[in-house]
């Protein structure tokens, strides 16, 4: 009996295996993949005028409803697919390339779809736009006219016949065809309750702005390609039946640092959810998959949790008011005003204490090292005066003058002790999350503390400009900063005590912390300004801060600090990070600790490497 089991098995993926390949209408092998190839394709975007802080980053697969023949139906596959997209902050490019039956001209098709993504603006119409970009692109560049050419005719002897369609679909293949021909010459294109299968040279809508088999954009236009009459515009969904396991397994499983941590699943009960700020069909939007279940509940009964702020003559001490901060909502493509509120506090714990012991020896070690940092002297060229002759700037004087040029150089160059022109804020992450132990001594809070203590050692001693802050959140209208070490004050007991003081708060609204931290860094006069993130997981809140929205408000919060001049940068022990840290922060704005423990230690020398000059 279990032999004919087996066999059925290995029978069954055997068949899998021949279908899936069969149904397969691309080359998987000639594959071009994304990753060895994109921080060239990202050289390219900019050369070809793409903005500097677009990022070129992999794509996902999308639900499509497009017409599948009869051996996909079959394997059941087709149904996602990755297309190309690009929206203000990134270049989507699929992750990897199998269109064509060459692998050259898949690598072409990667280096086409770049060139046309540093041509494309907001999407209007699916059809016409990329029409007209690729209009313009000819008229603008004429050399690329054979390289688009024979990428579209490789393209259209792999798309189906016309004849071989119903005339709805033949008609809109038809205009899609002569729209790869001739950009520009089609103004409508035929509806279809079957999308046709993708075009491979032509980017795609955003993920945020619907339905990605829509024909065009405008409100007063309802033609979808991919959309039946009366069907609802909202992205498709995966969905699936599952068990109500909640409450079967006791409180002796139950560990509190996952109490407040929602990852890809989440858990929303409908019938007992009194939450205002919880909008269910906003969550909804956010998820890949909606789970359903059954739920029995009686009324009364069952444990109910509530996080409150503790009480004013035990919590930190507020500084003023609190401060309205923006927040980007990528559902909406707009940055909301004062839609957060960031409260300013001061440990109220701050009694002098000295350094522990176990930092003593490490400390020392710091110290050491950031002293010589600090007085090792550096020649200066090109001066009036000094010490020894400018070799290099008496040439430059001898030629300027045999030109013509006349004025007075600094044929010197002096050996002097030069100041750090630069600002750091610290920004550390104190979440509930923290509160989960690293070993069977440290919590992750404490491993954060040493980390800011040899920190401020370091930097005191180096003589840089540098502050402390501490952020955790409850819902968008109490994102807490709190204020261990301000630039202005001076490292100290008292400090040393403060942040010994710490304890774990509540979420990680981080977009919002890292706007507040922007403003404090703009303030400083220094040259150099860096802000250095200390976390150890993803952003997240009680509301809607959750998922993809807190990913986006964070790496849109990151965009804005570069554009004001300061070098955001995050250092994490989550061993996840790799997932959404690159879209956030990019690939080199960002570091993984692998052991948590380590944190103190490589903190003060990740900043010594970030300021060298």
């Amino acid at each position: 009996m279990s032999f004919a089991i087996e066999v059925e098995e290995w029978a069954g993926s055997v068949w899998h295996k021949f279908i899936t390949r069969k149904a397969d209408p691309e080359f998987p092998e000639f594959k071009v993949e994304l990753e060895p190839i994109q921080n060239g394709l990202a050289l390219l975007f900019r050369a070809m005028g793409g903005g500097h802080e677009v990022s070129v980053e992999a794509a996902q697969a999308r639900q499509m409803m497009v017409k599948r023949s009869f051996l996909q139906k079959v394997a059941g596959t087709a149904r996602q697919l990755t297309v190309a997209w690009r929206d203000a902050q990134s270049v989507r490019l699929p992750p990897a390339i199998a269109t064509y039956p060459e692998e050259r001209l898949n690598l072409e098709l990667y280096r086409w779809l770049t060139i046309l993504s540093a041509h494309a603006g907001s999407m209007q119409h699916w059809g016409r736009d990329n029409q007209r970009w690729i209009a313009e692109l000819m008229d603008q560049y004429p050399a690329l006219q054979k390289r688009y050419t024979e990428l579209v005719l490789a393209h259209l002897a792999l798309r189906p016949e016309p004849k071989s369609l119903p005339p709805d679909e033949a008609k809109l293949e038809e205009a899609i065809r002569q729209a790869l021909l001739k950009p520009g010459t089609v103004d409508e294109f035929p509806g279809s309750e079957r999308a046709p299968w993708p075009v491979a040279l032509w980017l795609y809508p955003p993920l945020n702005l619907g339905n990605p088999q829509q024909t065009h954009w405008d409100e007063e236009d309802g033609d979808m390609l991919g959309k039946a009459q009366g069907e609802s515009s909202a992205p498709r969904k995966q969905a699936s039946r599952v068990e109500d396991n909640a409450g079967k397994q006791g409180l002796l499983v139950f560990r509190l640092e996952n109490l407040f941590t929602w990852t890809e699943h989440v858990d929303l009960d409908r019938t007992g959810d009194d939450n205002e700020d919880i909008d269910a069909a906003r969550v909804a939007d956010d998820l890949d998959e909606i789970s359903l279940s059954k739920k029995r509940k009686r009324k009364g009964g069952g444990l109910k949790l509530h996080l409150d702020l503790p009480p004013a003559d035990i919590d930190d001490i507020p500084l003023g008011e609190g401060i309205k901060m923006p927040e980007w909502d990528f559902r909406r493509n707009e940055l909301r005003k004062d839609f957060a509120n960031v409260e300013m506090m001061q440990p109220r714990l701050q009694d002098a204490m000295e350094l522990p012991e176990h930092l003593q020896p490490l400390a020392k070690k710091v110290r050491r090292q950031f002293e010589h940092l600090r007085a090792e002297p550096q020649w200066l060229r090109q001066q009036t005066q000094g010490s020894e002759l400018d070799l290099q700037a008496c040439v430059d004087f001898q030629v300027e003058r045999k030109l013509g040029n006349t004025h007075e150089p600094g044929l010197f160059m002096d050996r002097r002790r030069r100041h750090r022109d630069l600002s750091c804020l610290a920004l550390a992450d104190l979440s509930m999350s923290t509160d989960a132990h690293v070993n069977n001594e440290k919590r992750v809070i404490d491993v954060v503390g040493d980390s800011l203590m040899l920190f401020a050692e370091a930097l005191s001693v180096a003589g840089d400009d540098f502050s402390l802050y501490g952020f955790s959140s409850l819902r968008r209208h109490h994102v807490r900063m709190l204020e261990i070490k301000g630039f202005d004050q001076k490292y100290n007991a008292n400090v040393c005590g403060a942040i010994q003081s710490l304890k774990p708060g509540y979420y990680t609204r981080m977009g919002t912390a890292i706007r507040r931290a922007t403003q404090l860094l703009e303030k400083r006069p220094h040259r150099r300004k860096l802000l250095l993130l200390i976390t150890d997981g993803k952003p997240n809140d009680l509301d809607l801060y959750e998922g993809r929205y807190g990913v986006e408000d964070t790496r849109h919060a990151v965009m804005e600090a570069r554009k004001a001049g300061l070098i955001p940068f995050c250092i994490t022990i989550d061993q996840q990070a790799g997932d959404y840290l690159p879209y956030m922060f990019g690939a080199n704005g960002y570091t993984v600790i692998k052991e948590p423990v380590q944190l103190p230690t490589r903190l003060p020398q990740l900043y010594r490497l970030l300021t060298e000059p």
